[in-house]
């Protein structure tokens, strides 16, 4: 099948977020000290640089900031699901985040609208709710 280019590396530190995602819960990093969230996973804070910061549960519940239809992509296994909906939602609790929109007709994408986190092999992708 050749290499895979939608898996993670996954290293000591980000194994409780890809653990927690294939058990289908979304987590994030909440500073301590200042008590902004982040995405993606990093171990210091990147507002006040604070080394207090601890995983949290996020909801689930975004909304979609921007998006692209990507018509080809030559990567596997990303030419198998073109044309598909690259996008970025603000989380509920402010962090920003790179995804997937699915279960949605492009036409009915628009700036703003719920989405909720559900995965796919482990990964958080987003969809309207009930979708």
């Amino acid at each position: 099948m050749g290499e895979r280019f939608d898996l993670p590396d996954v290293d000591a530190f980000t194994r409780t977020y890809w653990d927690a995602a294939a058990e289908g819960r979304l987590l994030i990093r909440r500073c301590a000290d200042c008590g902004r969230a982040h995405h993606y996973p990093r171990e210091s804070c990147p507002y006040c640089w604070s080394e207090d910061v601890v995983w949290e549960r996020a909801s689930g519940c975004a909304t979609l900031h921007t998006w692209s239809v990507v018509h080809r992509n030559d990567l596997a296994p990303f030419a198998g699901r073109t044309p598909y909906v690259a996008a970025v939602v603000d989380l509920a609790e402010g962090p920003r985040m790179m995804t997937e929109v699915v279960d949605c007709p492009r036409a009915g994408l628009r700036v703003g609208m719920a989405l909720e986190a559900v995965f796919r092999d482990g990964v958080p992708v987003f969809r309207p709710p009930g979708g």
